[in-house]
């Protein structure tokens, strides 16, 4: 069997309805529409998903139908991160009751902890909880970089069992997977980096792009799963345009932008995330003709 949260796990947009509303009738579509394309995991209610503007309660419910929906076929990750531990060990708690597998967990963000303010931030998370934890180290938002000695420390603690790593630095992610314990997953935080940190010893990808081609992406990552190179370079070259498109502006707005056009969901954001310019949504709808992505019963 699979080792939980290796493969591909798609950090899942919020649907909302025209009023803004929580769209529960799509969340659970759009993660029935992930599971049938062959992902292996699930990850609800992260950066993709808008989470700063989401209730407790929207996304309690959120993993609630995720975890109904998938009945076992898929683990749930769900976000729970934070700058406040004490609001952080709530929200996990809340998680795992809501029926989540595990815990993607952001280090604290705008206080910006030193490396020891981390450890003991997530150690007081995964003190509060037996669910794993992945913790997501995506220091272009958050202002904080977990280090590899920092990463070393916080593998030792018994359930955080590996790392998101956002960081862009190819460099560190080859520091990582030589120093961290074999069983410690590393995970790209970026589409266009899976190949390569899989190359390296990375495990899979929590992945933005795998919202609108699911399917493809869990085709890239089971071919380097198997040492077919060639076959992944073929699908990373073909799918590439799409991986950039979606950060022409901040995620989550170029990846829900494209599904609207997919008719897969209502375009619809949360303040102060607001829709494209012009001049995006022409690149981003020039990309999605070009992949052939209107039209075809296999993307709706």
């Amino acid at each position: 069997m699979r080792t939980p949260f290796t493969g591909v796990g798609t950090a899942l947009v919020t649907p909302f309805t025209r009023t803004g509303d929580l769209d529960e009738k799509s969340v659970r579509r759009l993660g029935r529409r992930q599971i049938d394309a062959g992902i292996h995991f699930l990850v609800p209610n992260g950066t993709t998903g808008e989470n700063p503007t989401l209730t407790l309660e929207e996304r309690i419910r959120i993993v609630e139908i995720l975890v109904d929906e998938a009945n076992g076929q898929v683990p749930i990750l769900a976000g729970a991160g934070g700058y406040n531990t004490r609001e952080v060990v709530h929200l996990a708690d809340e998680m795992r009751k809501a029926g989540a597998s595990g815990l993607l967990s952001v280090t604290p963000y705008y206080n910006k902890p030193t490396p020891d303010g981390l450890v003991q931030h997530f150690r007081a998370i995964a003190d509060s909880t037996p669910l794993p934890i992945i913790v997501y180290n995506v220091p272009g938002r958050t202002g904080v970089n977990i280090d590899v000695n920092t990463l070393v420390r916080l593998a030792a603690i018994p359930n955080v069992v590996g790392v998101k790593e956002a960081s862009g630095n190819v460099t560190q992610v080859c520091e990582i997977c030589k120093a961290v314990p074999s069983d410690f997953l590393v995970l790209s935080g970026d589409d266009a980096l899976t190949l390569p940190v899989m190359a390296v010893g990375g495990r899979g990808v929590i992945s933005v792009v795998s919202n609108e081609i699911p399917k493809e992406m869990a085709q890239l990552v089971d071919a380097v799963e198997q040492n077919d190179f060639a076959a992944a370079r073929a699908i990373h070259a073909r799918i590439m345009p799409l991986m950039q498109i979606n950060f022409v502006e901040s995620n989550p707005v170029p990846v829900k932008a494209a599904m609207a056009a997919m008719g897969l969901l209502e375009e619809v954001y949360r303040l102060p995330v607001t829709p494209p310019r012009p001049e995006s949504r022409e690149k981003i709808l020039a990309v999605l003709n070009d992949l052939k992505l209107f039209g075809d019963p296999a993307y709706a």
